[in-house]
């Protein structure tokens, strides 16, 4: 027979685990909890480390390093996986699908900054956030700076990816 599972033993009021989740700075009202992952240091470092909250960087180069990113990595989906991967024209297809999605998330960031978004809130892993993100120009900022930077990344990964057997033969 199998046997009945006491579930008082796992309760929030169980003192194990009280040992690991705390209410977050010990003050319940406060709405978040410190938990083993959010208030490690090797996950405060890393996300610290990130643009969006790495100390001492300018709203432009946030935006930029941030759009760099996405729009380099949203390229190969769209020409590897997309309908016409198995087409001449496939990488040419991914870069304007990754154009205008670079757009279209400009846009939507452009939307969000202009209406009056809250201030951040200090939390476990951020204690912090920068002052980039506390304004209406700042977002705007941040926002023009991922659309170059996203039309950077993706114009990148196109040139990568098109002339790829060149590259091979410089290196090998």
């Amino acid at each position: 027979m199998a046997q009945a599972v006491d579930a008082s033993k796992n309760s929030p009021s169980d003192p194990r685990n009280r040992e690991v989740v705390f209410p977050a700075y010990r003050d319940p009202q406060v709405g978040n909890l410190e938990t083993p992952i959010n208030s490690s240091a090797l996950v405060k470092w890393f996300i610290g480390n990130l643009p969006a909250y790495r100390p001492g960087i300018t709203t432009f180069r946030r935006g930029l390093e941030i759009g760099m990113a996405h729009g380099y990595w949203i390229f190969g989906p769209f020409a590897k996986l997309g309908p016409l991967r198995n087409t001449v024209n496939a990488n040419l297809a991914g870069l304007l699908a990754t154009l205008g999605l670079i757009v279209i998330l400009t846009g939507a960031l452009s939307l969000y900054a202009n209406s009056n978004p809250p201030k951040p809130v200090n939390s476990v892993t951020i204690p912090n956030p920068p002052e980039a993100f506390q304004s209406n120009e700042g977002w705007n900022g941040f926002a023009s700076a991922f659309l170059i930077g996203g039309i950077g990344g993706a114009v990148t990964a196109y040139f990568l990816t098109t002339n790829l057997a060149l590259i091979q033969g410089l290196f090998g």
